[in-house]
């Protein structure tokens, strides 16, 4: 009986191809080590951007929070916010959602971004830089730290046409912020963790003006203000339709630190805009504002989840995407 060929043993060349394939598969997976070989310095540069940024505009943590928010929650965290218009093409931040969104946020990412390019060319994405000055500037105003996976790469399309309706406006029914969170698979829980991002920073006037003067019924402003916050914000946006810049704390007990204040501020009627206090009169989500108000471990706990799942929401990986050469233009 002849006996069965033996099977050759595969080929180094068979096994190089093989090896080179996982290696490239295992790269395109977001990890939290991402940039260890590419540029090890990665870390190093970012907390010395953030922190000489931070020290300089106290502002800027809160800033870039919101700018992160703005990119990830339309369609998903890919830096597309950072685009600049063109005579060809009205990009995101130029919806009027994102007229408002401050320039110390840009800066930061900007600032980043020119390091990082010196450092290790072509390599870290603007939407990761976004994503990583965002957690380690919360930390360092006093927030949790969470861990931010690695390996997203930026969005090639950006266009104000996509944003009305996609992010919640201060105005906004509570019912209609649930739902733009639910179709983004955030629970009710997750959307009031992640509201507690107003516990630093700052909303203008305009965006509750109408709640403060020339109310509908007496006295002239909303009910749900405490009376004396709401004749002091008054007097603060007096001026505001000559001066729009013109703008209060969203926590105007600890305005610069993360923590549980602004849940503790809201039954107290020392919140600020309109979402703010419908957050304590509906009753799907004042359970979680009554818990994060009385344990500021439950509620950084619980945020720190909701910014882990937001920072990998709607990423592109892969040909899906591009590394910028800069962070407000396509290559």
């Amino acid at each position: 009986m002849a006996k069965a060929p033996s099977q050759a043993p595969p080929s180094f060349l068979y096994i190089l191809i093989v090896l080179t394939f996982l290696a490239s598969v295992s790269e395109s997976r977001p990890n939290i080590n991402y940039y260890a070989k590419s540029c090890p310095r990665f870390n190093q540069i970012m907390q010395d951007t953030i922190t000489n940024k931070q020290i300089t505009s106290p502002t800027t943590a809160a800033a870039t929070l919101r700018l992160f928010f703005h990119d990830c929650i339309l369609n998903g965290c890919d830096g597309s916010v950072l685009i600049s218009s063109t005579p060809f093409n009205k990009a995101e931040r130029d919806a009027d959602i994102n007229l408002s969104l401050p320039g110390d946020a840009f800066d930061v990412i900007v600032r980043a971004k020119t390091a990082l390019e010196l450092a290790c060319p072509n390599t870290v994405s603007c939407s990761d830089i976004l994503a990583v000055a965002t957690r380690d500037l919360v930390t360092m105003v006093g927030g949790p730290y969470y861990n931010v996976l690695l390996g997203r790469k930026d969005g090639r399309i950006s266009n104000a046409k996509y944003v009305e309706g996609n992010l919640p406006r201060p105005t906004m029914p509570m019912s209609q912020v649930i739902d733009l969170f639910a179709k983004r698979n955030f629970s009710v829980q997750e959307m009031v963790a992640l509201s507690g991002a107003h516990t630093i920073g700052f909303s203008h006037c305009s965006e509750f003006s109408s709640n403060i003067y020339n109310y509908s019924r007496t006295p002239q402003y909303d009910n749900d203000y405490n009376p004396r916050f709401a004749q002091a914000l008054q007097k603060a946006c007096g001026d505001y339709k000559n001066n729009p810049s013109l703008s209060v704390f969203n926590d105007i007990m600890t305005p610069n630190k993360f923590d549980n204040l602004y849940y503790q501020n809201l039954p107290k009627g020392l919140g600020l805009l309109e979402t703010d206090h419908a957050l304590f009169n509906d009753a799907r989500t004042r359970p979680y504002v009554e818990v994060y108000a009385k344990d500021q471990n439950r509620f950084f706990k619980d945020f720190a989840g909701a910014m882990e799942k937001l920072s990998v929401y709607g990423i592109k990986t892969g040909r899906r995407g591009e590394i910028r050469h800069r962070c407000d233009a396509f290559n």
